[in-house]
């Protein structure tokens, strides 16, 4: 019997008795087995399939034997729970472990966190200070660029005042220089009308001797007495004795062919300010002194002296003298000649040939562009050179050039463009002056061969302190002058001279004397000047002073931010004038300036303490006991409060 039809099985129709699969033709009740697991059967002309089906596997690894139609476990039961069971302990383990991570993680947080806040609060501070100390140093900068502006807007407007002061100087010197001409001019010409009447005078008595003579004569031959006749006495004006016929020394004698304007006295031949355009020929063999200043002379020929060959003083400042304008055998014939000004004239290089008896050479305000070693040769004898206002920097000076000038005591090198000190400065140099250049350093062997110098003027420059060599001067014993005032200071500088005396640091930037700074001085600083800088009551030590108690005779502290009268003072015994006017000092205590046990005579000449704050009637009356007089102490005007 066939089994019951079951849903699983597939059914194919076919012909009555017969069943058709596939294209093939079965008998009825045959069965086949078309694939694995499923088995047909032919019956009442319908095919009938039915597929294995297999039981449902728990294994992690079923297999499928061959000849097989299910699959079957490898493995027993009891190793498939072990497995399982270690892979949740193995699970559970995981997650216990990370949870106890993450426990431990919140701990270490927890414990931490205070620490992470303090560092965030550090760091926040830190950042604000940070933050705070670049603003106070922007502000301090921007506090510091603003005074030095201003600053250097004063000492602009103190330079164009002192430029005023100077002009107006100036300005009454020519307008003074004029009246003297004009009163010269005017005395010449009266010398001179005073000369015709006397030479009239004169020829008239000469001519009345002469008739006189004559009558007599004629008397004699006719033994007649001549005729009287009363001799006409002259106007008083025009008869003058022979001494009041020279005033002032000076005589223009005629004949001479000067130039009109020029005053000739004795051997000395002034011709300035008469706009001359040529060198005027002349022929004086006895002149000594030649001044031409302030003409329009272009060119200096050969022969120009030949006429004049005793000169010993020439003067051509203020002409329009090029290099090439005066022929190199000018001078050459001058044997006498000390002196040479050339000052306010267009040389570009230093005239060749110049005489070797030359003492004095002066060529400021010019145009020179450099000096060489061949510049001074054969000036063995002079002494003065003058080369302010010119184009001479370190790149364009020799340091051979000043090599043969053996003799040369005083040198001026001011308004130049420098920004070192020259090299090769002579060893016989007593007094160099390098005033408003832009030198920057003071290297340390630059006085080595200078050992005589005594004035080292290097004012208006870019110094400071820094960049001044330890060893620059310290052991020069004759150096007692130095000024280094308008530089870039800010500290009285160290290492100065043992033998200095005098020390000018006037508008700097000056905020402190350290101390001891003039103990090593020997036998000690008199006059030190440090008006308008940044003193102010801490920038004076007990120290500051030590060494100068002695010798100092003149103390400029004007112009500074002192608030009291700075310590010390009162020990300076030899100090005749101090200067403490407009600073910020409210009050004098009684033994500040003077010391009241000190015996002698009074020593402060002059003590000046206006335009302060200080209340006059708060003065003890024995303050003041070293003051030569009571007239001697400025105290007014004085600043409100």
């Amino acid at each position: 019997s066939l089994p019951p039809f079951l849903p699983s099985l597939v059914v194919f129709s076919g012909k009555p008795g017969q069943c058709v699969f596939q294209g093939l033709t079965m008998f009825d009740q045959a069965m086949w087995s078309p694939k694995s697991c499923v088995t047909c059967l032919c019956t009442g002309g319908q095919v009938v399939c039915e597929e294995v089906s297999c039981p449902t596997t728990r294994c992690y690894f079923p297999s499928t034997p061959v000849g097989e139609c299910c699959p079957v476990c490898m493995e027993t039961e009891e190793p498939l729970r072990k497995k399982k069971g270690a892979k949740k302990r193995r699970r559970k383990n995981k997650e216990e472990q990370v949870q106890k991570q993450r426990k431990l993680v919140k701990e270490r947080r927890a414990e931490q966190e205070p620490q992470i806040l303090e560092l965030e609060k550090d760091e926040e501070r830190w950042w604000k200070q940070t933050e705070e100390t670049g603003r106070r140093r922007w502000e301090e900068e921007e506090a510091r660029r603003r005074k030095e502006a201003t600053d250097r807007k004063a000492r602009e407007m103190e330079r164009h005042l002192e430029e005023e002061i100077r002009r107006q100087e100036e300005d009454l010197r020519r307008n003074l220089q004029a009246l003297i001409e004009d009163e010269e001019k005017q005395l010449q010409e009266e010398l001179r009308e005073r000369l015709e009447e006397v030479d009239e005078w004169m020829e008239k008595v000469r001519e009345e001797e002469e008739e006189e003579e004559d009558a007599q004569l004629r008397g004699d031959v006719l033994n007649l007495p001549p005729k009287p006749e009363e001799p006409e006495e002259p106007e008083p004006s025009h008869a003058r004795p022979p001494a009041e016929e020279e005033e002032a020394g000076e005589v223009v004698e005629p004949g001479r062919g000067l130039p009109p304007g020029c005053l000739l006295s004795d051997v000395t031949l002034t011709c300035e300010t008469l706009a001359l355009a040529y060198f005027p020929p002349l022929s004086i063999p006895q002149l000594k002194a030649l001044s031409l200043e302030d003409n329009n002379i272009s060119s200096v020929p050969a022969e120009s002296f030949n006429g004049i060959p005793d000169l010993e003083w020439i003067n051509l400042s203020k002409n329009q003298l090029g290099s090439a304008a005066i022929h190199h055998k000018a001078f050459t014939g001058l044997k006498f000649l000390r002196r040479l000004y050339l000052n306010g004239n267009l040389l570009e290089v230093v005239p060749n040939n110049l005489p070797s008896t030359l003492q004095e050479l002066k060529i400021s305000e010019n145009k020179l562009r450099g000096v060489d070693e061949n510049s001074f040769r054969g000036l063995e004898n002079l002494v003065i050179l003058e080369l302010e206002g010119n184009l001479l920097s370190e790149s364009n000076v020799d340091p051979r050039a000043f090599a043969p000038l053996s003799q040369l005591s005083y040198l001026r090198l001011g308004r130049n463009y420098f920004r070192m000190v020259p090299q090769g400065l002579p060893p016989s140099l007593l007094e160099l002056y390098l005033e408003s250049n832009r030198i920057e350093e003071i290297s340390e062997g630059v006085f080595n061969q200078t050992q005589n110098l005594n004035v080292v003027s290097l004012s208006h420059n870019r110094l400071d302190e820094t960049r001044i060599a330890p060893m620059a001067w310290l052991n020069h014993r004759n150096l007692e002058s130095i000024d280094l005032s308008h530089n870039q200071l800010f500290l009285v500088p160290s290492h100065l001279p043992r033998s200095l005396v005098n020390l000018l640091l006037v508008g700097n930037n000056i905020e402190r004397i350290p101390g001891f700074v003039f103990a090593h001085m020997d036998p000690g600083l008199e006059y030190l000047y440090l008006s308008y800088n940044n003193l102010d009551q801490d920038g004076i030590e007990p120290e500051s002073f030590l060494g100068v108690h002695g010798s100092m005779v003149e103390l400029s502290l004007d112009h500074n931010q002192l608030l009291t009268v700075p310590p010390g003072i009162n020990e300076m015994t030899g100090l005749h004038f101090l200067r403490l006017n407009n600073n910020q000092i409210r009050s004098v205590p009684e033994e500040s300036i003077c010391d009241p046990d000190r015996e002698g005579d009074p020593n402060l000449v002059v003590l000046r303490l206006e335009n302060n704050y200080i209340d006059s009637k708060k003065i003890s009356p024995s303050a003041f006991s070293c003051v030569h007089a009571p007239s001697s102490v400025i105290l007014k005007p004085q600043k409100t409060k």
